[in-house]
Formats: structure tokens, sequence, C-alpha cells
């Protein structure tokens, strides 16, 4: 179930998860640092086999939510791994006092990854922001909800016709409508898309739909004209 992408750089697929009437398939991401913790991206549900894999590969230290709709799956790794640390991102840990947080995640990496993954915050949405990573050794920038680039070979009619309303099928992809809309204060935004383009990623991994290997920045230029 986790599958190399780049050296020291895992993902691993997890079920569908139904948002507004559509299946979004869900992926994870995990990085093991150089001291060989593993720091953990917007975890997927918790197979024992994937546990297990997991588990191989290394210690888990840190499991990090990108933005405040990310949480589902969030309870049961910390059952799984009382020991990790958890990360918030803005307006996730007063949505949900249930689930335990150790920090709010900002624009500055956290000491425990910088220097191996950068991140920046996508402000200015009314409703809600994400932060975005960039793992350095293999310049691969790592979004969740901001870029989509869903197959419409797993959808309905009906679902296509909606995706493809939104920009979300095909190779570039884009960001959900309804959220674009919520953007009000862009010149925060276009900040953030200005950070994470001078990365200069060469690679990609997105929570929902196709990622890339090769040609990153010019998929987040196109997908991100918007702003």
């Amino acid at each position: 179930m986790l599958k190399a992408f780049a050296p020291s750089l895992y993902v691993a697929e997890g079920p569908c998860v139904p948002f507004l009437g559509i299946p979004y398939p869900t992926r994870m991401a995990v990085v093991q640092l150089q001291n060989g913790d593993l720091w953990v991206w917007s975890p997927v549900a918790l197979s024992p086999e994937l546990e297990r894999e997991i588990k191989a590969v290394g210690p888990v230290r840190h499991i990090v939510s990108p933005n405040k709709i990310h949480h589902l799956f969030l309870a049961e790794w910390a059952e799984r791994f009382p020991d990790a640390k958890f990360y918030a991102p803005p307006g996730l840990a007063q949505r949900k006092p249930e689930l335990r947080f150790d920090f709010e995640l900002s624009e500055e990496a956290h000491p425990a990854w910088a220097g191996e993954i950068d991140q920046t915050i996508f402000k200015g949405s009314l409703a809600m922001e994400e932060v975005v990573f960039f793992h350095r050794p293999s310049r691969t920038a790592i979004l969740c909800d901001l870029v989509q680039r869903h197959e419409s070979t797993e959808l309905k009619t009906s679902q296509r016709w909606m995706m493809r309303a939104d920009g979300l099928l095909g190779e570039m992809g884009s960001t959900p409508r309804e959220w674009r809309f919520t953007f009000w204060r862009r010149r925060q935004t276009r900040a953030a898309r200005a950070e994470l383009l001078s990365w200069k990623p060469e690679n990609l991994i997105i929570a929902h739909g196709t990622c890339a290997t090769g040609q990153a920045s010019k998929i987040l230029t196109r997908a991100l004209a918007w702003i």
C-alpha cells in the first residue's frame, strides 16, 4: 500500500470519501526525514497492512493536516501513534476541539523539518486556508485540495459535467470553483502562489487526482492562474 514516489518520499492511496455527491479518491504522503523520523501528511484510513508498512520504514513522529476539512482519520492515527506530534492548519483546532493537536502550522517550517520541507499558507479565503509544502530533496510540491486533477473515467456523466465546469478534470486541473470565490484578499493569495512557484517544483503530489513526475511548475502555473 505504501509506494515509493521519490527517494525518502512515499504515497499511499486511501478509500474514496463522498463530498458534494462526488466520490473523492484520497491520498497521503510520508517523508522520511534525515534523522529517520516519519512526517505524515493528510493521513488516510489506517488499515493494519498500511500501519505495518509505515512502521517498517521508521517511527511516526509528525502528523500534519493541511487544511481544516482533512481531519477524518486523525483520531485513529492518534490512537495508534500516541507518541506522534499532531499539527493543525489555521482554524482546525478551534473547529474540532475533540482532536488533539500539539502545534498550529504557520508560514515558517517547524524546526523538526526545517531545511528539508518548506511550507507556506494560501491565505485570503473567507472559508479555508491551506498549508502547502515542498520536499526539497525530491523537489516535490505537496498540495491538498488547492489543485485537483481528476480522471473522467472514474465519474458518472453528471459528475464529469460538474468537475469539468470547475476545471478539475484533465492534465492541468485547478481549484474547486466554490472555493475560488471565497478568496477575496487576493494579494495574500498571490504572495503564496509566488512563493510556491519560486521553489521551482519538478514533481507534484496531490490528495485528489493524478500526481505528476515532471512539469510540476507548469501544471501549478496553469492550475492556479485564476489567482
